[in-house]
């Protein structure tokens, strides 16, 4: 049964922004704000966001995909979010799944750490995933949220 075979890895990403631990936080837990560094990409036709933020809360997002690599341009695209855990400046707790059309290609638990260093936050990303049928890899998504944050970077100004 190869061709079902799930991948377990773990990797870690760190940024540090020119910003306080709370500060940072809310462009995670208002819509708008996240939005702009998490969904908004002018290369992909968003058709749906939606975030519920608040523990037991959800986030859904759908898109076409631009094209690129192994995936179809046009193809949906999608990531179903349940929030597990929240304190307010400190952390969140996730699970995630990301879907291409209706297929469930990985699922993952993923925390973020703010961590005050004087006027700065470092910000550490740890994501515990399974990836499916060899659909996506750790070192894949290490490198897609690298690339989301540093758009967060952009939008804070850090």
């Amino acid at each position: 049964m190869d061709d079902l075979a799930t991948t377990h890895e773990m990797f870690i990403v760190e940024r540090v922004y020119a910003a306080s631990p709370e500060q940072v936080f809310t462009w995670f837990s208002e819509t708008e704000r996240k939005r702009k560094w998490f969904v908004d990409d002018p290369r992909e036709d968003i058709l749906s966001y939606q975030l519920d933020f608040r523990v037991g809360g959800t986030e859904q997002t759908r898109w076409k995909w631009a094209g690129g690599g192994p995936i179809p341009e046009g193809t949906v695209m999608g990531n179903d979010t349940v929030y597990l855990d929240i304190v307010t400046g400190n952390r969140i707790v996730l699970a995630y799944s990301m879907l291409m059309g209706e297929r469930r290609f990985s699922s993952s638990l993923l925390t973020f750490e703010f961590i005050g260093e004087g006027s700065q936050t470092r910000l550490k990303a740890t994501e515990q995933g399974a990836y499916f049928e060899g659909g996506d890899n750790a070192e894949m998504r290490k490198n897609g949220w690298g690339s989301l944050l540093d758009a967060l970077a952009g939008v804070i100004g850090a």
